[in-house]
């Protein structure tokens, strides 16, 4: 084989291979939405679960299956979703919470379950692979009677090439 059609397969290949492991970025598309909860106790409100401060915390009145819902605004593909625990009492009301993620806003059990978390330690960040699930809304639900949901922090891990138009709010 003489160098000229190596070279030329050479150059081919690699161009080939290059174009083939294009890799996609993860990014947090939590703060591009909206939360909301079921209920909210005191001022605890659905959005400080996105606040970025590991001190606040959402709370739901204690009933019946308490859920905080994402509206992340669009359909994505969730690769994970990060739950943090808050750190100052209360650890246990996390455990047993369903993380789900699909395209359902009214009838939230509808979605498919992501994960379940079993335990979070106070303060600790656990994450939960939802293997490219795609959604427009995650949710995080606890069945049962006399419950109550807290969150300190939740990050939803996207997968895709983005605009800059995906981190962009609507200025109307």
């Amino acid at each position: 084989m003489n160098m000229r059609v190596f070279y030329k397969s050479l150059l081919f290949l690699l161009g080939f291979f290059s174009v083939q492991t294009k890799t996609e970025i993860e990014v947090n598309v939590a703060a591009w939405g909206k939360a909301d909860q079921s209920t909210t106790y005191e001022n605890c409100d659905a959005q400080r679960a996105l606040d970025g401060i590991n001190y606040t915390f959402t709370h739901t009145e204690e009933k019946s299956n308490p859920w905080w819902k994402l509206d992340l605004t669009k359909t994505y593909s969730v690769n994970r979703v990060t739950i943090t625990n808050r750190l100052d009492c209360c650890s246990y009301r996390i455990d047993g919470a369903e993380i789900r993620v699909g395209n359902e806003s009214s009838d939230l059990n509808r979605n498919p379950i992501c994960a379940v978390v079993s335990t979070i330690p106070a303060g600790a960040t656990y994450s939960y692979s939802c293997g490219g699930m795609e959604g427009r809304y995650v949710i995080v639900d606890i069945p049962g009677t006399s419950k109550i949901l807290t969150l300190c922090e939740v990050g939803v891990y996207a997968i895709g090439p983005f605009s800059e138009e995906d981190s962009c709010e609507d200025e109307t």
